[in-house]
């Protein structure tokens, strides 16, 4: 089974999980697309990252899931940041360097997030309608957001769409809580 991004849930709602991600590395590819685009024009150079295409020529294993994240409004202007989760255990500094300059490893910190899981293709529609109601329900429970959004992907775009797995995740601000 593929290795999953690591988190602890701290608190079920009725619409969704708040989740403590643990500090990660992802190697992240930012481009200038529509959504429908963007992981496809991404995911084979990052791919080639983790398949030896890096100063080590070191195979690194592919984890879940492939995440399309944007600031903001999601205008198509804005760009969308997509990126693979580097093994459990990965530390920057461990890692070889991308071949490609597109390719950016960066270390995430511990992160408060809200999440909510749905099955069917994660289209922009369906995306879009998800995070709508994740960010009402949020601020139902006085759960602060940023503006970003991420898209996680756990399937292969070949899998049937009616069974693939996939979350939409938002880092939370939880002063007030």
């Amino acid at each position: 089974m593929t290795e999953r991004q690591e988190f602890k849930v701290l608190r079920t709602y009725e619409d969704f999980e708040l989740r403590e991600y643990l500090p990660c590395v992802i190697a992240e590819v930012k481009v200038p697309a529509q959504y429908s685009t963007a992981a496809s024009s991404a995911f084979s150079t990052l791919f080639n990252y983790i398949s030896k295409g890096n100063k080590s020529s070191q195979k690194i294993a592919m984890t879940a899931p492939v995440i399309t994240a944007q600031k903001g409004d999601r205008s198509e202007s804005a760009g969308w940041y997509v990126s693979f989760v580097m093994p459990s255990g990965s530390t920057f500094g461990h890692l070889p360097h991308p071949n490609d300059s597109q390719v950016i490893l960066r270390e995430l910190d511990t992160e408060t997030c809200i999440a909510k899981s749905f099955r069917g293709r994660a289209t922009d529609e369906l995306s879009r309608k998800i995070t709508e109601e994740l960010r009402t329900s949020a601020s139902k429970v006085n759960i602060a957001l940023s503006n970003e959004t991420r898209i996680c992907r756990f399937d292969p775009p070949f899998k049937p769409g009616f069974l693939q797995y996939n979350e939409i995740v938002i880092p939370a601000y939880l002063d007030g809580l």
